[in-house]
């Protein structure tokens, strides 16, 4: 927590407070930042204050309590990796006089479109 100024002490708004300012910046066609000058409060602040309205409040001790189960969720069939027989990639690339060739495993295809997508660019 961020200390205040020597002499200077955070104020403390009361619950009460904080529904009113709330409350009243949801009226349709209300500023809120005029809401908070007409308050006394930063418009920050009541923005803060209208997000933690909005979101529910959970009780840790209730979610803690509540039983975990198991949920099985299908899962689609591992891919099966293509025969060590299977011929290798073979690409060759020309530039001018520059000849560039490359040989890939099969079982990599997916990664050797990628390395030619980054080298066509």
């Amino acid at each position: 927590m961020d200390q205040a100024a020597p002499g200077r002490r955070r104020r403390v708004h009361s619950a009460e407070f904080k529904v009113q300012a709330v409350q009243a910046s949801q009226q349709p066609g209300v500023s809120m930042a005029a809401v908070a000058m007409a308050h006394g409060i930063n418009a920050n602040l009541l923005r803060r204050w209208v997000h933690e309205r909005a979101q529910p409040q959970v009780d840790a001790v209730t979610v803690s309590e509540k039983p975990v189960g198991f949920i099985s969720l299908p899962m689609p069939a591992p891919s099966v990796p293509p025969a060590p027989s299977a011929e290798p990639i073979r690409i060759e690339v020309r530039r001018g006089s520059t000849v560039v060739a490359v040989t890939w495993p099969a079982g990599a295809a997916d990664a050797c479109a990628a390395w030619m997508r980054e080298l066509l660019r």
